[in-house]
Formats: C-alpha cells, sequence, structure tokens
C-alpha cells in the first residue's frame, strides 16, 4: 500500500509536473497587495495579483544569492497546456535575508490572467553557486523550469510556494485526473 503525502507540492502536482523532489531549506514568504499572503494550494483571484508581490527571503549571510521564477505551467489551459511552463517573473541575483527589490529582474512581472479552468501559480527559489549572468529566454511559453536549473548550475530548488488561480468569476476546485 501506497502512502499518500500530505507534501501540498506532492499533492498539487507540483512536484512530478515541474520540479523533482527536493527538501525546503530557505523560507520564502510572497506577498500580494492588501497582505493577500501565498500559501500552498490556497487560491488568488487575477484582481489580487496584477502588481508584483513583496518577496522575502530567507538565509543568514547576504552574500549567498538567489534566483526567483514564477512559472505557469497550466497554460493556455489546464486540459492542453501547450505552452507549459509560461513564465511569469525572473529575478536573479537576490542577497539571502533580502527580496527581490535587492536582486535584478530579468524578466519583467506579467500578471497570470487565466482565462478557462484552475491555473497552478508556482514560485521556484534556487541557490546559486555564485554572482550569475543570466540572460533572459527568447520567450515566455514552454520554459522549463528544470533544464533552466541544469543550463545555469542552480540545482536543486532549496524553496517553492504556490497558489491556484482562475478568471475572476471562477468557481470550482481543481481535479485531479489520473
Amino acid at each position: 500500500m501506497r502512502m499518500k503525502s500530505s507534501n501540498p507540492l506532492v499533492v498539487g502536482n507540483v512536484i512530478g509536473d515541474v520540479l523533482d523532489p527536493f527538501t525546503n531549506s530557505v523560507t520564502l514568504k510572497i506577498v500580494y497587495e492588501n497582505n493577500k499572503e501565498v500559501m500552498n494550494s490556497g487560491e488568488l483571484k487575477p484582481s489580487q495579483i496584477v502588481n508584483p508581490p513583496r518577496v522575502q527571503v530567507g538565509g543568514n549571510d547576504f552574500r549567498t544569492l538567489y534566483t526567483l521564477v514564477m512559472v505557469n505551467p497550466d497554460a493556455r489551459s489546464p486540459c492542453q497546456p501547450h505552452m507549459r511552463e509560461y513564465l511569469n517573473w525572473m529575478v536573479t541575483n537576490i542577497p539571502a535575508t533580502t527580496g527581490t527589490t535587492f536582486g535584478q529582474e530579468i524578466v519583467s512581472y506579467e500578471s497570470p490572467r487565466p482565462t478557462s479552468g484552475i491555473h497552478r501559480i508556482i514560485f521556484v527559489l534556487f541557490q546559486q553557486p555564485c554572482r550569475h549572468t543570466i540572460l533572459p529566454p527568447g520567450w515566455r511559453q514552454n520554459f522549463i523550469t528544470r533544464d533552466f536549473a541544469e543550463i545555469y548550475n542552480l540545482g536543486s530548488p532549496v524553496a517553492a510556494l504556490y497558489y491556484n488561480c482562475q478568471r475572476e468569476n471562477g468557481c470550482g476546485g481543481r481535479r485531479m485526473i489520473k
């Protein structure tokens, strides 16, 4: 008998669809306007995520640097994610104990705007081996977080958070189909 995981990243298929299993080792706090904090498997509406969130990265040595990517693996629609993964935001060279305002924005924030279904919006934090010059990809669609981490020698994530988002008047929950 296989044990069910209580890890929300596993339950929400973030681990599997976007990431390989990893251990959270750095705190990551993400808060949108009106104190809407990102909680794994929580829900935020498009009107709540228009502007970039405040991001706080933990750690204890500001010489340690991080890269944050924000992706939507369910773009264009969860049933036909032919744009998987859509890159909504990328910030690099974020010093530990600070946030994205102290890093270098490589890909500007683009607010998710789902038109059908429930989309997972995922924030992934990587520890950089050194100060990196990371080039922006030529396009946002079909970004692959795993490949990106390999190209830039980032290793496994050190933290990840995700929320669910659907069009403003959408309702209902995510259906898990296996």
